[in-house]
């Protein structure tokens, strides 16, 4: 299985994956992820040709992103401050 992130949801109806490490843009209907799958939700997916066929939510990597994104954006309001932005 590859990894892909939700990128954003168009219209309420299709959703904009991006898959692997060279983020191959895919694009699918919201009716095809799982329960709670949103923007910025990290994925196991399967593909045949460009039908999504399995797509299970990788909770770990989604926690593990996101945990380093707060820190990284801490890290510039930290910078701000000091700099007297």
């Amino acid at each position: 299985m590859a990894k892909a992130v939700v990128d954003r949801i168009v219209d309420k109806r299709h959703a904009v994956l991006l898959v692997g490490e060279s983020e191959v843009e895919k694009i699918v209907s919201v009716d095809k992820l799982p329960p709670g799958a949103g923007e910025g939700t990290w994925l196991r997916v399967e593909f045949e040709g460009d039908e999504l066929v399995v797509a299970e939510v990788d909770a770990e990597e989604t926690a593990r992103v996101k945990a380093r994104i707060t820190a990284k954006m801490e890290r510039l309001r930290q910078r701000g401050r000091k700099t007297g932005k």
